[in-house]
């Protein structure tokens, strides 16, 4: 009788059972997912981005089809930190769902704040700290596309939190060189990196020959960009090869979620591929595991980076 294959993984110092997440904004905090899959045995929920207060987002139309994927311009919608933490959180926690909680802050003092928020709060796997954002102190400049202004967040969500909770900074692949990003949110204090966020793009309406997004600009994602984030993934890894990286970005099968893992990341989320099939992630995960078996690997963790060793 064959041993079964051990699936867990380690982001920082937190362990889950299974590499399987979902991707932020992509399943608000879980409830939606809750009626096709069981939430404790994915490996967790990465909540949507919440801000310090409410937030209505980007005017209408907020989506748009495009050829292998979909762009979106939400604009981080949300109830505020105060009703996510007593809601959504005990919510997920009830369910034995393991929670990555997901930040956004328009300064870098916002951060802090919700770091301070975050600090009382017992049960959180980790936190994800979203520095894909603009910056409104720096006439809109995204964080994460300067090293700077990066390591300053996460220095200052560091120092908040102290030790105990893992710090992943999710890094945007909208910049020249994601090494040097991810080398300076790593010397912040960050305890691994997430990805890659959306690739930035736009729609013309033919009808209107005017921008179709409310918001004009959105965020470009699914299978369209797996390419993007293999590359970012590998190049972060073979700079940093004991960095914890949660890729993600146009995952649908078990296939490209091995892609990625082999490139380095230590944990997948899942995100558009939900909005097609709301079972996604349980499907990703039973074909990961035939695959991981199939070229002979006894756990998950062997084949993480496979594809740098010679």
């Amino acid at each position: 009788m064959s041993t079964p294959l051990d699936l867990s993984t380690t982001l920082g110092n937190a362990w889950f059972p299974s590499p399987l997440f979902t991707a932020s904004g992509c399943a608000s905090s879980g409830k939606e997912l809750a009626q096709f899959i069981s939430l404790k045995d994915i490996g967790a929920v990465v909540t949507k981005s919440v801000m310090n207060k409410p937030r209505h987002g980007r005017p209408t139309p907020r989506m748009a089809e495009t050829p292998s994927g979909m762009l979106n311009s939400i604009g981080l919608q949300g109830p505020g930190i105060d009703a996510f933490l007593a809601n959504d959180v005990p919510w997920l926690l009830a369910q034995g769902s393991r929670v990555i909680v997901s930040i956004a802050g328009e300064t870098v003092d916002e951060y802090s704040v919700l770091a301070r928020k975050l600090r009382a709060v017992s049960g959180i796997s980790a936190i994800e700290v979203n520095i894909s954002c603009p910056n409104v102190e720096s006439r809109g400049q995204v964080f994460a596309t300067d090293c700077d202004t990066a390591s300053r967040v996460i220095d200052g969500v560091r120092k908040v939190i102290g030790g105990e909770i893992p710090i992943l900074a999710k890094l945007t692949p909208d910049v020249t060189n994601i090494v040097d990003i991810a080398k300076s949110v790593v010397d912040a204090g960050a305890d691994g990196v997430a990805l890659i966020n959306t690739v930035l793009g736009m729609v013309i309406n033919l009808d209107t020959m005017k921008p179709h997004l409310g918001g004009k600009t959105g965020g470009l994602s699914g299978p369209a960009i797996r390419p993007i984030s293999v590359r970012a993934i590998y190049q972060v890894h073979e700079a940093l090869p004991k960095l914890p990286i949660l890729g993600m970005g146009g995952v649908s099968s078990g296939r490209d979620a091995l892609e990625l893992i082999l490139a380095g990341a230590s944990g997948i989320s899942v995100g558009t591929a939900s909005f097609g099939n709301p079972s996604a992630i349980a499907s990703i995960q039973k074909e990961l595991v035939t695959l991981l078996a199939q070229r002979g690997f006894t756990s998950f963790q062997q084949a993480v980076g496979y594809a740098h060793r010679s």
